[in-house]
């Protein structure tokens, strides 16, 4: 008997027992309906944190100001102005630090014609664009010599752009922020929301000198709100993270055993963090899912060994006329496979459907990978053959005498 008449006499036995067929097979594509989903959203949550650590930028540090006491109570970093445009000159020395960016921030309302927008102004120099990764899709950024001048330009992003000026080109544009007329050279490219849920294109950039004299009053000459530094590599992080720290303390002459009025954040490390978490909720949605896979295949070899028993007879009359222990045996696990495999199929339909679904009425990021499918499909068969591999032996053990005497 060809490996083709195998396949049709098991074809022919499903046949037989439709209902029971379609309800085995039910198993294996809820199973793998549910793999494919729940991989699918572990996927779009790890997309979602690897597209915010990008946006980010790489290998950066946040150096806040100082935190302050006041009845008792001890206030957030930052609280106290502590550091100031010449400790990030300083910084930017270091052998293991790429470029830095001092910042001083705050709201302020932005007003183009009749339109207006409350935004983060920050108020820096150009080394932002390389420290954070940010490129200018329009225009250009400003200079030194618009710090040094305190020269009224402003860089926009993405956010700013369509509240103020909907498909206008803002670039050339003059824009008030606090009453002050702001020329626009430059629009940033979009970066989306960040680890923690802020929009990075609600935003303006201009020269740090000319937001500290015209725009926040700055009462601290020269104090900024914090600094932002790129090392120059991943390797070079841990050294960096030492070298800012000496420095600073030498800097605010801070003695041995006085704790620093400054903090040094690695914001990489924290992203990697995120990261992580989200990878391993990833294989945890995918391994709970997978217990459906387990009980799909439980429910084969359940009905396959019901079918045994009542095929005994069938299976005496086939021997007893020249079949084969092995042939008894594949025929089985043939059927065994069909189910788990057909249901597979089925099921990758339904968990793509799902995600799909998912996606646009739940607004979840989801990803359907060629990889979660086959590695679906892939444990699919394994359990297929797995589960019916015990009810395919013991109808190829049956002896020939003994089940056709079977009522």
């Amino acid at each position: 008997m060809t490996l083709t008449d195998t396949l049709q006499e098991s074809l022919q036995a499903m046949g037989a027992n439709r209902l029971r067929t379609a309800l085995t097979m039910l198993g294996m594509i809820i199973g793998v309906g549910a793999v494919v989903l729940m991989l699918a959203v572990g996927q779009g949550a790890q997309s979602m944190v690897t597209e915010s650590i990008a946006s980010m930028g790489s290998n950066l540090f946040i150096v806040l100001s100082g935190s302050s006491t006041s009845g008792g109570v001890r206030m957030g970093g930052g609280t106290v102005p502590t550091l100031t445009a010449a400790d990030a000159q300083a910084i930017d020395e270091l052998p293991d630090v790429a470029a830095v960016a001092p910042i001083s921030s705050n709201n302020a309302q932005i007003i183009y014609g009749p339109n207006n927008w409350t935004s983060m102004i920050g108020a820096t120099t150009p080394p932002i664009f390389d420290v954070r990764d940010w490129a200018i899709v329009s225009g250009a950024g400003f200079t030194d010599n618009d710090v040094r001048s305190a020269t009224r330009v402003v860089v926009l992003g993405q956010t700013v752009v369509q509240n103020l000026f909907g498909e206008e080109d803002p670039v050339g544009k003059t824009v008030r922020i606090k009453n002050s007329p702001f020329l626009v050279v430059g629009v940033l490219a979009p970066k989306g929301q960040s680890l923690d849920g802020r929009d990075q294109d609600d935003t303006a950039l201009i020269p740090l000198t000319t937001g500290q004299r015209q725009v926040f009053g700055n009462q601290f000459p020269g104090m900024v709100r914090f600094i932002m530094v790129k090392a120059v590599s991943q390797q070079a992080m841990d050294r960096a993270e030492r070298q800012i720290n000496e420095l600073l303390r030498q800097r605010h002459h801070i003695r041995e055993g006085q704790d620093d009025d400054f903090t040094v954040r690695n914001l990489t490390a924290l992203a990697a963090t995120a990261a992580i978490a989200t990878r391993a909720m990833s294989m945890m949605l995918g391994a709970i899912a997978g217990v459906s896979l387990l009980v799909g295949g439980i429910g084969i070899m359940n009905i396959m060994l019901v079918s045994v028993t009542e095929r005994t007879r069938e299976i005496g009359i086939r021997m007893a006329i020249g079949a084969r222990r092995r042939q008894v045996m594949i025929q089985f696990l043939i059927e065994a496979l069909i189910i788990s495999l057909a249901g597979s199929l089925i099921g990758v339909g339904l968990g793509v459907g799902c995600a799909w679904l998912v996606a646009e009425f739940v607004g979840m990021t989801v990803v359907v990978t060629l990889a979660s499918i086959l590695l679906s499909f892939g444990v699919a068969a394994v359990v297929g053959i797995f589960f019916g591999f015990y009810p395919a032996r013991k109808a190829a053990l049956l002896r020939p005498i003994e089940a056709l005497r079977y009522q």
